[in-house]
């Protein structure tokens, strides 16, 4: 299983904490998403119709993937604050709240030193922890929508109940590296928007040859490219092929044709938003055999 290093520094300045602020309302149904700040685009409106899909707007999506020591972030009153909470290392490989800061860190150092090669600049992209219901530049937004990047104000969302519900609905096995996968995800579709790709998937068009799937793939690929490189981060002391396992798992639990398959009975690929399972194990493979940015061209040719 990856490791923190016990010594390693968190750096908590890039998380903001505002569970059980509340927010403007519950994980009820109906509740919709209000597109605001330029469009929850390919980031968070159509997360939100793969996961409204698959909860039957009956209730929020809580969180991907459990299997987590017994402390979870949920269980920590408002007023205890992160940093003094998440220091080192050996904070994250004790608490799944100190471990979602930890691979944050990571997947930002990578992304920050990666593009400083490229003669580039990367912008830190602050995730958001909250509960229920948020304010976001994108509109608000409820759990039901999932983890998501509003490009509006270039922040990472997620509702960390989203863990138990990738295991429990989804039927991911589980294990901290889904996590990785996870938030490496969305870091993916930050890199994206710093790129100016996100500004292809405009206008809620969907198929399996969508620009949608096309974006959601290759955010699916960085994050394999951020996985091949994690350990040089310097947060992580290894990665093992049963971590590998765990976000491609995690990665095929989400894949549209398996969740319409088990909440519709059948499959329809016009209506696909994010890739079938197979495509998604694929082009995290991709990313991660390659380590490379230039690797991920989803957008040339057919899929």
């Amino acid at each position: 299983m990856a490791r923190f290093r016990k010594d390693v520094d968190l750096d908590t300045s890039q998380i903001e904490d505002v569970r059980g602020r509340g927010g403007f309302g519950g994980r009820g149904p109906g509740i919709p998403v209000v597109v605001g700040g330029g469009g929850l685009g390919v980031a968070g409106l159509v997360v939100y119709l793969l996961f409204a899909l698959l909860s039957g707007g009956s209730g929020g999506v809580g969180g991907p993937l459990g299997n987590l020591e017994n402390q979870t972030v949920a269980e920590q009153p408002p007023s205890v604050a992160l940093g003094d909470e998440c220091r080192t290392g050996a904070d994250a490989n004790r608490r799944e709240d100190c471990r979602i800061v930890g691979y944050v860190n990571s997947i930002q150092r990578y992304w920050g030193d990666e593009l400083a090669r490229e003669g580039r600049q990367y912008t830190v992209s602050k995730t958001v922890f909250f509960t229920d219901a948020v304010d976001t530049g994108c509109g608000q937004a409820t759990s039901e929508v999932g983890p998501f990047y509003c490009p509006a104000d270039k922040e990472v969302y997620i509702d960390l109940g989203f863990f138990d519900d990738l295991r429990s609905r989804f039927g991911a096995r589980g294990g901290p590296f889904a996590q990785a996968y996870v938030l490496s995800h969305e870091y993916g579709h930050h890199v994206q928007d710093l790129f100016g790709i996100l500004d292809r998937v405009r206008g809620g068009v969907t198929g399996a040859q969508s620009a949608s799937v096309r974006s959601e793939l290759q955010a699916d690929c960085l994050a394999g490219v951020w996985a091949g490189h994690a350990v040089e981060t310097g947060y992580l002391t290894e990665l093992t092929q049963a971590d590998v396992a765990d976000a491609l798992d995690a990665a095929a639990a989400v894949g549209d044709d398996r969740i319409q398959a088990e909440t519709q009975g059948q499959v329809n690929p016009e209506t696909w938003t994010h890739g079938s399972s197979a495509e998604r194990r694929q082009w995290f493979t991709t990313g991660y055999r390659s380590g490379r940015r230039q690797a991920c061209d989803t957008f040339k040719g057919s899929l």
